[in-house]
């Protein structure tokens, strides 16, 4: 516990910087869609949607610095809220802490993908999640690690009574269980010279309070994970294996769990192994404004536990152009029992549903990133 209260007073006994520094960036994004599971936007040739427009805000002073992300989707998606929002001092050179709604630290980071809509991994929680809690984060030239403590997720409304919202941008827990009391652990081996690889293990355990038994379940993820970058080849794989342990009212199955983000709740398997594994190659090119393409195909596959559940897959193959500040992703990305590809979107990544085939979106994002940010989802 002491040293705890150290590391969060040592930002304010440190006076090395004299001026305070700010940094305001953002970015305003669009997409053009076409569905294969939507008759009415097929007669019409796809639709060309608003997707985001957000701030972000860097700051440093006195060795305390900020680092906060604000979305701001349509109302059909959840409308605003905070992507991340954290405070944090650098201990020493490859030591860090953060504070406040950060980044959860559990397999390759910040991405297990390289296209728009990320990789299977996302949609359970386990990609780009952020939470409230406090991170410790030490990096060294051979080894990394991190340790983490997670209150909660990052909640709207006060009170244990109270459901977890799903308007967010992570993958959380929502409905009649929230995640409280969640610690993570975070180690990478890095090796190679020519082949230079990221070998990496993530565990992760926490509790489940369920709103209706005032009860306290647990969920816990183990995590296998390589990064291999070979000149311009790049290739990420993950391992998994995800456990949920609910207590929920009489009537209420525990095979299942309700997650939600972008306003739109849906249930996914308690108990499942998951695999994943995404190739990228990056060609600098001169054409014009354009001088960068990357061509990548990313795919995950869910293989749930239950007795007569529909495993899930994901593939999505694309490219990402850069032409000055502005990021162009071209994907098809298509799915099987994925909720956000056809059929049943509350039940595919849970229970599934048999004889259903693959679903495709071809989507096109255009994004015009300024100033501090880069072209992060």
């Amino acid at each position: 516990m002491k040293k705890i209260l150290l590391l969060i007073w040592i930002p304010f006994l440190n006076y090395s910087q004299d001026k305070p520094i700010v940094d305001i960036g953002g970015a305003l994004r669009y997409n053009y869609l076409f569905s294969s599971w939507n008759s009415d936007q097929k007669d019409i040739g796809g639709d060309f949607v608003y997707d985001i427009f957000r701030v972000n805000a860097e700051a440093r002073y006195k060795g305390v610095y900020l680092n906060v992300e604000y979305r701001e989707y349509s109302t059909a998606f959840g409308g605003g809220f905070l992507k991340r929002g954290w405070m944090g001092y650098t201990l020493s050179e490859q030591e860090d802490i953060q504070i406040g709604l950060t980044q959860v630290p559990f397999g390759i980071q910040t991405y297990n993908s390289n296209n728009w809509f990320f990789n299977l991994t996302y949609y359970v929680g386990l990609e780009d999640d952020h939470d409230m809690g406090i991170k410790y984060m030490n990096k060294g030239d051979k080894f990394e690690y991190q340790l983490a403590f997670f209150k909660n997720s990052e909640l709207f409304d006060l009170g244990g009574s109270n459901e977890v919202s799903p308007n967010r941008y992570a993958y959380d827990i929502v409905g009649k269980n929230k995640e409280i009391n969640q610690f993570n652990g975070k180690f990478i081996y890095k090796t190679g010279e020519e082949f230079k690889h990221r070998i990496g293990l993530s565990a992760q355990y926490g509790g489940l309070y369920n709103i209706d038994t005032k009860k306290t379940g647990d969920h816990h993820a183990l995590g296998l994970h390589h990064e291999l970058f070979y000149k311009r080849w790049n290739l990420k794989t993950e391992l998994l294996t995800v456990r949920h342990n609910p207590i929920n009212a009489d009537g209420q199955s525990r095979d299942i769990v309700r997650m939600g983000a972008y306003g739109f709740p849906y249930d996914i398997a308690s108990d499942f192994e998951m695999y994943t594994a995404a190739i990228s190659y990056d060609l600098p090119v001169d054409i014009g404004p354009i001088s960068h393409l990357k061509f990548y195909n990313d795919f995950g596959y869910m293989d749930k536990r239950a007795q007569g559940f529909k495993n899930s897959a994901m593939n999505v193959t694309g490219m990402l152009i850069t032409a000055g500040d502005v990021y162009i992703y071209i994907d098809y990305a298509a799915g099987y029992n994925h909720s956000w590809f056809g059929g049943d979107f509350t039940n595919e990544l849970g229970q599934g549903k048999p004889n259903l085939g693959w679903e495709a979106r071809f989507n096109i994002n255009f994004g015009y990133y300024f100033l501090t940010d880069t072209k992060s989802r």
